[in-house]
């Protein structure tokens, strides 16, 4: 069996190599619509009887709210002063989780393309390749639930702690009864909302490519060949 590189873009035209191309295109759109993201939220501060006031609540990736300032120390808001306070919440797990899987899932698909491309020959001819990629793929579909979910979950907790109710709920300010909170411009989170949904893609793209790795593998194989014998039946007997 002859195991160096052969250059033969077929698999790309069947639905087991342009699947996976598919799914490394859509890795980098998974990790790139998120990763750098730099977003900020105008609060006003309506002062009674007194001058409004602005505050800016500012959060960038990987979403440490805990991290980013929303007040400076003694800082003097409606003749106030108020001690440094900082936004609620810490969403950096599950999106960093979100980009590393899709950074992993780039990357194989980089690598099993190149398989397919350079080294089909060899993946046709064993049980391993075959099987080790159906046992991947599946991984990689249900490590993509999993941080879709979990993105989508810390994404929200975001939203809620950088919106009117989250802010009222940080800065002690708020709770005077002549001073009003509210967040007046919110910053757009279109491209992290995309990415939620590139990650549920990502899903059901790895879900259907494993079916089409699995009839690649001996499991497959063997099942059509158990049923086909089944379908001829026993020869019958010589008169």
């Amino acid at each position: 069996m002859q195991t160096g590189f052969r250059l033969n873009l077929t698999p790309v035209k069947e639905p087991l190599g342009f699947v996976k191309l598919v799914e490394w295109l859509m890795a980098v759109l998974a990790f790139g619509t998120c990763g750098g993201y730099t977003g900020k939220n105008v609060v006003s501060i309506f002062c009674g009887g007194g001058s409004n006031e602005t505050l800016s609540a500012t959060f960038t990736y990987p979403f440490r709210l805990n991290q980013e300032l929303l007040v400076e120390n003694n800082t003097t808001l409606c003749n106030r002063t108020v001690p440094a306070t900082h936004l609620v919440g810490d969403s950096s797990s599950s999106v960093e989780f979100f980009v590393a899987v899709a950074v992993l899932a780039f990357l194989y698909s980089m690598v099993a393309l190149l398989v397919y491309l350079g080294y089909m020959h060899v993946y046709r001819d064993s049980d391993f390749g075959p099987m080790f990629d159906f046992a991947l793929t599946a991984v990689f579909a249900f490590l993509w639930l999993v941080c879709s979910s979990a993105w989508a979950r810390g994404l929200q907790t975001m939203k809620d702690a950088t919106g009117t109710a989250g802010i009222e709920s940080t800065l002690a300010l708020c709770t005077d009864k002549d001073v009003k909170c509210e967040v007046t411009e919110y910053a757009s989170l279109r491209s992290l909302n995309i990415s939620v949904i590139f990650g549920f893609l990502n899903l059901i793209i790895w879900v259907g490519n494993a079916w089409f790795v699995y009839k690649e593998t001996r499991w497959h194989s063997q099942k059509v060949n158990a049923q086909q014998a089944a379908g001829r039946g026993p020869n019958p007997a010589p008169i």
